[in-house]
């Protein structure tokens, strides 16, 4: 399993940002499934700590309802350092011979508003979500999810 940093020379510039993505190698029949890791809760205190408008920036073009509030769930999703670095040595181990890669990148700022959390997207047809902390003994302290889209993976024959 290859474990890929990208654009993290530098922490990022909040204590979140960064984002994890798995790839599995074979799941509910497809071939080398990219999933997207993401918090799906955070407390409020949490929530009001940032300078939310330095942090989103212009709108995108082609957004055609801007919701502010799901424009900073896409920072609230992302991870902190500690929970990176737990994840990733919970993912190698428990799943070392399921994944073919994880990946690491940082949130890039500001972002854009109009730009729609993972946990805003309903799981329906071939998107679907993996509620980690469901699966029998997780260890965890803080829970995590991921989202899928089977249509994007080749089927295995």
């Amino acid at each position: 399993m290859d474990v890929t940093i990208k654009d993290t020379k530098e922490k990022p510039m909040l204590d979140r940002g960064y984002v994890i993505s798995i790839v599995i190698k074979n799941f509910k029949q497809h071939k080398d499934v990219e999933v997207h890791l993401f918090r799906p809760k955070w407390d409020v205190e949490e929530y009001s700590m940032y300078d939310w408008p330095e942090l989103i920036g212009n709108p995108i073009p082609e957004a055609k309802e801007i919701d502010p509030i799901s424009s900073r769930k896409v920072l609230l999703e992302t991870f902190n350092d500690r929970e990176k670095e737990i994840i990733v040595e919970y993912l190698k181990e428990r799943y070392k011979t399921r994944l073919k890669e994880i990946r690491i990148s940082t949130l890039s700022f500001p972002i854009p508003l109009g730009l729609v959390g993972l946990s805003e997207i309903e799981p329906q047809g071939t998107i679907g979500i993996i509620k980690f902390e469901e699966i029998p003994n997780y260890p965890l302290d803080f829970s995590f999810h991921g989202i899928y889209d089977l249509s994007r993976h080749p089927e295995i024959k």
